[in-house]
C-alpha cells in the first residue's frame, strides 16, 4: 500500500495551470502507476479537499540531444484535479 505522500509528487507550475486555478483546478505530477481513485483519495488526505472530477494523461518524455548522441527525459503522468464547489482552496498554490 502506498502512501498518499508517494502518489503526488510534485505540482505542475505553468502559465496554463495558473489560469485553471480560477475553476478551481489543480495539477499535478503523479506516480505513473497509481489510477484517478487513488489520485483523488491522496489529494482528499493531503490536502484536506473535496475532489469532484481527476483528469490523467501519460505525458512522453522529450527526446533530448547532446551532440550526436540523442536520448530521452522520462515519461511522467499528469493529473488535473477540479474540487468542489463547495470545498476550500490548496493554500499550497496561494502564493503563486
Amino acid at each position: 500500500m502506498r502512501s498518499p505522500h508517494d502518489i503526488i509528487i510534485k505540482p505542475v507550475i505553468t502559465e496554463k495551470s495558473m489560469e485553471d486555478m480560477a475553476d478551481n483546478k489543480y495539477t499535478f505530477v503523479v506516480d505513473k502507476r497509481a489510477n484517478k481513485s487513488e489520485v483523488k483519495k491522496a489529494i482528499e488526505n493531503v490536502f484536506g479537499v473535496k475532489v469532484e472530477k481527476v483528469n490523467t494523461m501519460n505525458m512522453l518524455g522529450k527526446i533530448k540531444r547532446q551532440g550526436m548522441h540523442s536520448g530521452r527525459r522520462p515519461s511522467w503522468k499528469k493529473a488535473i484535479v477540479k474540487l468542489t464547489d463547495d470545498s476550500k482552496k490548496i493554500e499550497f498554490f496561494e502564493g503563486m
